[in-house]
């Protein structure tokens, strides 16, 4: 179908052509979760991803527009046996950027991948180093990892949280030497049930970083942020908590984005069964919020992923959401567009992933093919046992 005549019928609700789907990676099992940074200097995004049923750690090498259609040049860079989650971030300051991964299960670890400091050696596997981290070691099950530097001093901290018994979010402090992996310390922030995001941002625009989550399990489910106290002794003590929305919800996965254009960034969440709450931000205070909710579309699984962009070109945002459970003939991926309210309870659905896969997850929106639209990137860990893996759809709009 020609573009113009894609979009005449997607304004008009009969899109339902799956996009071209494309397999960055296949190689292994359990794809699960995708995030991005340029590794080596050439202005194109790369990939990582953990293998959880794999129990490996693998990085991708963006090929350039010509060949991203292909499957990239990846490496495995370590051997992470139940890993929930990886992560990019140079903790060295060395410019090379390494790799943080998170283990559940029985493995219940932080590592490190040292990435080797010569871009052209990113893909030998003999050139990254793995260690794990001792302060972390068999505290609880990791899953989720963000970079940040919380107390001004050494080189960029990490912002860790876990799911299940003893589960924390906290933060690991780096020493002087950040390769001294048994220097780092970590700091308790409050007790949680199961994270599923970590966003660093400076809620209350006090100048320091907060922490924003969603918390799908146990008492304070919900999304909350947490309150930095500010650098000094403080700050190795729980933070205060500012709960925004979605309380007593199954709370997903979420994004920022400034939905209705009004200079203030709200928090979008998937929430199970099948919503998208809409936290509006009332005021800069981070401490007065609206809520409402958006239905998914018929025929989908259970929420899981979220992002917020222009997929059609028009110059207002839509909402991109990923599944679980989406078992044939349900779709797994679509994106949703609005008529006249960016807050209306009811928006359009357009199909992206059609019936074919069942359990995807985190969603980066992105122009992976430099024709000018956003195409979707996310991992699929359950069609026919395997998983499609490492995937990304391309956007018809150009």
């Amino acid at each position: 179908m020609p573009a113009i005549a894609l979009l005449l019928a997607c304004a008009v609700g009969r899109c339902a052509e799956p996009w071209r789907r494309h397999i960055i990676d296949d190689a292994s099992r359990g794809a699960d979760g995708v995030k991005l940074a340029d590794v080596n200097g050439d202005g194109l995004l790369d990939v990582t991803t953990g293998w959880e049923e794999g129990g490996i750690t693998r990085a991708y090498v963006h090929p350039g527009p010509d060949d991203v259609r292909a499957t990239w040049p990846a490496v495995t860079v370590g051997h992470t046996p139940s890993v929930e989650d990886a992560a990019w971030a140079d903790l060295d300051g060395d410019g090379a950027v390494d790799i943080v991964t998170c283990c559940e299960g029985n493995t219940r670890a932080v590592f490190v991948h040292w990435a080797p400091k010569n871009p052209s050696d990113i893909l030998s596997a003999t050139a990254w180093q793995q260690e794990a981290v001792p302060a972390a070691k068999d505290l609880m099950q990791w899953m989720f990892a963000q970079a940040v530097q919380i107390d001004g001093v050494n080189g960029v901290d990490l912002v860790l949280a876990g799911k299940g018994k003893d589960a924390q979010l906290g933060w690991l402090r780096a020493p002087r030497n950040p390769r001294d992996v048994a220097s780092w310390v970590w700091h308790p922030i409050c007790p949680v049930g199961w994270v599923m995001s970590i966003f660093a941002c400076d809620m209350d625009r006090d100048g320091d970083v907060d922490i924003l989550i969603t918390d799908r399990r146990r008492d304070n489910r919900g999304c909350r942020w947490l309150e930095n106290p500010g650098v000094g002794p403080a700050q190795a003590q729980p933070w205060a908590s500012h709960t925004i929305g979605g309380a007593g919800r199954e709370v997903m996965f979420a994004t920022i984005a400034d939905l209705d254009g009004d200079g203030l960034r709200d928090v979008l969440v998937a929430a199970k069964p099948a919503d998208v709450l809409c936290l509006r931000r009332l005021d800069k205070t981070g401490r007065r919020w609206g809520e409402s909710t958006i239905a998914f579309p018929e025929d989908m699984g259970t929420a899981k992923g979220i992002a917020v962009g222009d997929v059609d070109l028009d110059g207002l945002s839509d909402i991109v959401v990923s599944c679980e459970g989406a078992t044939p003939p349900k779709s797994g991926v679509r994106w949703l567009s609005y008529r006249q309210s960016a807050f209306e309870p009811n928006w359009q659905g357009h199909e992206i992933s059609g019936p074919v896969g069942i359990k995807f997850d985190r969603i980066e929106l992105l122009d992976l093919d430099a024709d000018g639209d956003l195409d979707v990137l996310t991992c699929e860990e359950r069609h026919e046992g395997r998983g499609l893996g490492v995937v990304w759809y391309e956007n018809p709009t150009r």
